[in-house]
């Protein structure tokens, strides 16, 4: 983890900003391993811990020689101790998306600097993956496509959106995850035509869609997948629209990689929607990571060149409000000349006869 916060202050020196007051406990994790409540503070000759006695044997004991942070009490700080973090108060960085202005006004009060906006400094160095993230998301994604498997055989006619993502989620944790990337979305009928859908105590009928959005996370990592399924024997009309869905989808999987404009791309996908008199409600996907929404944003609007390791979703999406939607997404790994696609659960469309 050394490297991550020596690569963060060589960017800092590039800005002309001398040290940083690092506030998420998402930014901190992936600068330290540290996952407790606290601040982390960098300058140009030490990295610091704030914490209370509640954490600090716990992150002692994770840390190690090499890591080369202090950790502190804060009940045991003076005033004066917390001005000489930043023995050259010029500029100090601060996560401007993530301080609230009261904390910011305290950080002024405290440390008596300059703080100064980063743009996004540590999450942009987050959206490149090392090996150990890839593995960890790998791993999540492989939990997740156990679950679908597993899932397809539960699943029975009278059984409430709540019953299935309750059992999802119980067979992830068995399975070895930390915990769920976000909240499942189960939604049958009409409720799938709302994208964000929250479970309900609707229950499964026949010759209805089912759409499922769901994901772990492994060692802070998150997987990502959504699937529709049909349950009893599709009707023409949505065979076609699900045949547009997973067209959409894997042309933009064909075109992942190191050096395209994320722009250009999906301004192709979007022609392609308003051409076959389509709605887009959303993006085109995300990036993931620690969090389970991240840079890059898949759109036509974002002008951005992807790059090799990036992970994202591709996850296009047809909606007819009050009868249903279709979504399909994987997570994916961006690679030099294609992507991989580290969510492999079946996509062709399925047809659950219960």
């Amino acid at each position: 983890m050394k490297e991550r916060i020596l690569d963060l202050k060589q960017q800092l020196k590039q800005h002309n900003i001398q040290g940083m007051i690092i506030s998420n406990p998402v930014n901190i994790k992936y600068l330290t391993s540290i996952d407790a409540e606290g601040t982390l503070l960098v300058n140009s000759s030490e990295n610091i811990f704030l914490t209370d006695a509640r954490y600090i044997e716990g992150v002692n004991n994770l840390l190690t020689i090499d890591d080369e942070i202090v950790v502190y009490d804060v009940k045991a700080l003076s005033e004066t101790d917390y001005e000489s973090f930043f023995p050259e108060p010029d500029n100090v960085g601060f996560e401007e998306n993530y301080v609230v202005y009261s904390e910011y006004k305290k950080m002024l009060q405290k440390y008596k600097v300059n703080l100064v906006e980063t743009e996004g400094i540590i999450e942009k160095q987050r959206i490149i993956k090392d090996n150990q993230e890839i593995e960890n998301i790998s791993k999540a994604c492989k939990i997740t496509d156990d679950c679908f498997e597993y899932i397809l055989k539960y699943i029975q006619i009278g059984m409430t959106e709540k019953e299935i993502a309750e059992e999802m989620r119980d067979f992830m944790i068995k399975a070895g995850a930390d915990d769920l990337s976000f909240d499942t979305i189960v939604a049958s009928g009409k409720n799938s035509s709302i994208p964000h859908a929250v479970p309900t105590d609707k229950k499964i009928e026949g010759n209805e869609t089912l759409l499922i959005d769901f994901g772990c996370k492994v060692n802070g990592y998150c997987s990502d997948c959504t699937r529709t399924i049909y349950i009893g024997s599709a009707p023409e009309e949505f065979k076609e629209n699900y045949k547009f869905v997973l067209s959409e989808q894997e042309t933009l999987l064909k075109s992942l990689r190191d050096g395209v404009n994320l722009k250009t791309e999906i301004s192709y996908r979007v022609y392609n929607y308003q051409k076959n008199n389509y709605e887009l409600f959303h993006s085109f996907g995300h990036g993931v990571g620690l969090d389970i929404h991240e840079a890059p944003t898949i759109s036509h609007k974002n002008d951005f060149i992807l790059k090799k390791n990036m992970v994202i979703t591709d996850e296009p999406g047809v909606y007819f409000p009050g009868k249903y939607g279709i979504r399909i997404e994987d997570t994916v790994l961006v690679g030099g000349i294609k992507c991989e696609r580290l969510t492999k659960s079946e996509k062709e469309l399925i047809e659950l006869k219960l």
